[in-house]
């Protein structure tokens, strides 16, 4: 519960049941392992903010590119897909630095695993991305080449309802 303090529980079904596309996007981060929760409200834009809240990059996530192009770059051993296209496909977004360590503040995830956050365009004009984790009670940020992919990095995205 500490994830909703001052959430009206009553509320989030009624959203959640006027909006089937994103009900499916919702559906699409809990197939995919990342067990979504809500964490806030925007009261400016009347919206419930759910996030991947899985204790370790959701499973169905990982092993996966940054983008497109980071995927296209590689010559051997191609993953299945990118992060990015993921994403968008599934009608979420990933998230930013800021939302990465938002997240760990009422309580810690990413101990073991790594996610790609979203990078900003001047870095990935220069060929880089960044990604993140949780360790030694801080977040760490890191760079790679978006063609790299590892078995234990994912992303974890966010829905605005």
């Amino acid at each position: 519960m500490n994830r909703h303090e001052g959430l009206e529980w009553t509320k989030i079904p009624e959203k959640l049941e006027n909006n089937i596309e994103k009900m499916q996007s919702l559906n699409e981060m809990e197939r995919t392992e990342g067990e979504p929760d809500v964490v806030g409200y925007d009261i400016e834009k009347s919206e419930y903010i759910f996030y991947d809240c899985s204790a370790e990059s959701p499973q169905g996530r990982r092993s996966v590119c940054y983008d497109r192009e980071g995927l296209e770059s590689r010559k051997k051993h191609k993953p299945e897909n990118n992060a990015i296209n993921m994403a968008a496909t599934m009608g979420i977004e990933m998230l930013t630095e800021e939302q990465y360590r938002a997240l760990q503040k009422p309580e810690s995830f990413d101990m073991k695993t790594s996610s790609w956050v979203q990078t900003p365009s001047d870095t990935r004009e220069l060929g880089g991305v960044l990604f993140c984790d949780y360790r030694y009670g801080d977040v760490f940020v890191y760079h790679n080449g978006a063609s790299s992919y590892y078995a234990a990095r994912g992303f974890c995205g966010s829905l605005r309802v």
